[in-house]
């Protein structure tokens, strides 16, 4: 009988010794590794005809009151106490480390906020256990918000009903958006790689890509998105005919784009974006603008005098604009070394100057911009072509003028097809020829 009481007694001393045992969470906060997040689009935000919502219906669960715009991101820790947040779109990974995690004593809740200074745009979430859930906030734009939730452990894009890949969109597709609306049309290039039911590519434009987009085919579906703290784009189409492609383009919760395509059969081009915009003199520009200081800064400075310049013509909530902007950076030596000197003309999204010149010095900040950077006035183009005269139109934000010594402009180039295009690595080759015939 001693030997069952014995047992009993060692039994309950080991279980004790383990209850005694706690182990020690090795993060402060979010558990690292990859997040599955949406952005909740709403699904009447925008009129919808009678067989799109009949489709709706098939696609979404009737309890489901919005439309998915995916994207990845992943917890990275520098040390037990920070991270920074890596966002996924296909071959781009974006950093992102002004991040606030504190207690909401509000709501008594863990609290997480995302911001993109250079945008002026910020997520701000609860944390619970396994799920962020919240809401993407656009600064300049009003009472503009976008539900937003994450969930710890997902890597997968896109959930949709396992189909196989039934068509195979790799190559480029000749593609006309707003195609229903007549003379407010425009022609762009999808540009496409599928491996299996994996799929990556973007949208040329005449006034840029539209960015590195991300997605899955299902069937004789795809869909496509990204997220970059600026751009939430959305791209849902189908197989409609052999080559013939159909689809919804959503930016936001705010615009729609109906687009067709068809399999381009040779290489197609679009307008060459130093035809766009025109100098309207041969003569010496001027211009006078506020720097992020509050000093009126002009190409007559001593600064500028008797030098080539390269004029920037862009905005602080312009994600090709930031592209243009990093060109330039990467280059910024070079371009010293031959005497050039750059300005940023920035059009901003307020109409008030104080919150511009705010937008304008985080951003300058936030992207270590290295030369001076001016206010120049309202994002409106038609402002924008009365502001600046010396140019024919203003079409797109980034526009680059490229200028000699005596300040007349020898070349405009309209808008930015940045890394994730072709076009990308043509532009640096023809930048320096055109540099050249500035010096």
């Amino acid at each position: 009988m001693k030997k069952p009481i014995i047992l009993s007694i060692l039994i309950l001393l080991v279980l004790g010794s383990f209850s005694c045992i706690q182990i020690e969470n090795k993060f402060t906060a979010l558990p690292p590794g990859p997040w599955r997040a949406v952005l909740k689009l709403p699904l009447n935000h925008v009129p919808l005809s009678i067989e799109a919502k009949e489709e709706l219906v098939k696609e979404y669960s009737i309890e489901k009151n919005y439309r998915e715009l995916p994207f990845i991101i992943n917890v990275v820790y520098i040390n037990q106490d920070s991270f920074n947040l890596e966002i996924i779109n296909g071959e781009e990974k974006i950093m992102v480390s002004d991040i606030v995690y504190a207690l909401d004593r509000s709501t008594a809740k863990d609290t997480l906020t995302i911001n993109f200074p250079a945008y002026d745009t910020y997520i701000k979430a609860i944390y619970e256990e396994n799920f962020i859930e919240g809401a993407w906030y656009v600064n300049y734009k009003e009472n503009y918000s976008i539900p937003f939730i994450a969930y710890q452990g997902k890597d997968q894009r896109f959930k949709v009903e396992p189909v196989d890949a039934a068509v195979d969109l790799t190559g480029e597709w000749e593609v006309t958006f707003d195609h229903d609306k007549g003379e407010n049309s425009y022609s762009a290039i999808g540009v496409f790689e599928q491996e299996g039911d994996k799929l990556t590519g973007t949208f040329k434009t005449e006034t840029g890509d539209y960015r590195f987009l991300e997605g899955i085919v299902a069937g004789k579906k795809f869909y496509l998105s990204v997220f970059d703290g600026a751009h939430a784009f959305l791209f849902e189409g189908k197989e409609t005919l052999a080559d013939e492609l159909t689809g919804i383009f959503y930016s936001g919760k705010h615009y729609q784009s109906n687009w067709i395509a068809k399999r381009a059969i040779e290489t197609t081009k679009l307008t060459s974006p130093y035809d766009l915009s025109k100098s309207t003199t041969q003569q010496a520009i001027a211009f006078s603008f506020p720097n992020t200081k509050g000093e009126i800064t002009s190409l007559e400075d001593d600064q500028y005098q008797g030098k080539p310049k390269l004029v920037n013509v862009m905005g602080t909530w312009c994600p090709n604009c930031r592209d243009e902007v990093n060109f330039l950076k990467e280059n910024y030596n070079a371009i010293q070394d031959k005497g050039i000197e750059i300005l940023s003309l920035s059009f901003e999204r307020y109409r008030e100057e104080h919150k511009s010149l705010s937008a304008i010095k985080r951003y300058k900040q936030s992207m270590e911009v290295p030369w001076e950077m001016l206010y120049a006035g309202y994002f409106n183009k038609a402002e924008a072509n009365e502001i600046l005269p010396f140019v024919d139109k203003v079409i797109s934000y980034p526009t680059l003028f490229f200028i000699d010594a005596e300040n007349r402009i020898k070349k405009i180039h309209t808008g930015f097809n940045g890394p994730a295009t072709e076009e990308y690595s043509d532009f640096k080759n023809e930048f320096f020829e055109i540099i050249n015939t500035i010096l």
